[in-house]
């Protein structure tokens, strides 16, 4: 999700002060806005791209507000079905999703880190370029504001908090009560999905992060600044995991990610990382 090496200090891997990054409905209007009239001065295509930009920001906005109410309201529900007996569950349940959390965030990163090419249609520039460009300039995420940066991963957990949530309102409380610890798993696991971009983006943060976030990263329960600096030493091909780590050093142990790529290459003869060292070599 993360620190036994030591590090080069270059451009890409210099901290950079936080901006303020406060939500603003417009802001990626704005940004549109700016992008597209140093492109081309004319102003040609203006007019679609900010209404592209300003529909995906009106999205993440309602996405996160819809997401962020369902967790209220869920977490409101566990805490009055809470019994002392299902301690135990639910700690294991706690666990089981954090780990779960991790793994997921290390074989989406895994996958479009290795895998795939920016030309590709659809997928290539709304999801692979923005980890070619990240690996390019680390910090940009932290130019990202609280909804850009969270908007995507509360659409992703939408479904799960919804379906909770239907439950806490059709299920009795003889069958919630033996579905709590399962619900808290799941709970759990939503948390972890939906906080992973804004963990991802405080382990590049070096500068006015609250204490608590810290103390957080400190204490390992997210990811932490200097674990995940390791998997950005080029070729990026190690600790894929950005949620809390904690799966980093024993998937690298076993070989997990090299092991696949083996096999994922003798299966298609394509080769790991091709496309992301085409856009390093363009930079230098």
């Amino acid at each position: 999700m993360a620190a036994f090496l030591r590090l080069p200090v270059g451009p890409g891997h210099l901290p950079c002060p936080q901006t303020d990054s406060r939500p603003d409905l417009f802001s990626g209007c704005r940004d549109a806005v700016d992008q597209v009239h140093l492109a081309d001065p004319s102003g040609v295509g203006l007019f679609r791209h900010l209404r592209r930009s300003c529909s995906k920001r009106f999205q993440e906005w309602c996405c996160v507000v819809l997401c962020f109410s369902l967790i209220a309201h869920n977490l409101v529900h566990l805490l009055l079905l809470a019994r002392w007996e299902h301690t135990p569950l639910v700690m294991l349940g706690v666990i089981a999703g954090a780990l779960i959390a991790d793994f997921l965030s290390g074989l989406v990163h895994w996958g479009a880190d290795t895998w795939g090419s920016v030309e590709l249609p659809i997928v290539g520039k709304a999801f692979i370029r923005p980890f070619r460009e990240h690996h390019i300039d680390p910090t940009a995420i932290t130019r990202h504001d609280f909804i850009e940066t969270n908007g995507d991963n509360c659409l992703v957990t939408l479904l799960p908090l919804l379906n909770m949530a239907y439950q806490f309102r059709t299920q009795s409380p003889e069958a919630l009560e033996q579905l709590y610890p399962w619900e808290c798993f799941v709970f759990c696991l939503t948390i972890f999905g939906t906080f992973t971009n804004q963990i991802h983006k405080w382990s590049h943060t070096y500068f006015g992060l609250p204490r608590w976030v810290t103390l957080l990263q400190d204490w390992h329960v997210i990811l932490p600044r200097k674990h995940h600096r390791i998997h950005h030493v080029s070729p990026h091909e190690t600790y894929f995991c950005i949620t809390t780590g904690w799966l980093n050093y024993p998937l690298e142990k076993i070989g997990f990610w090299r092991r696949l790529e083996d096999l994922i290459q003798g299966l298609t003869g394509e080769k790991p990382r091709a496309d992301d060292m085409k856009w390093a070599q363009k930079i230098k």
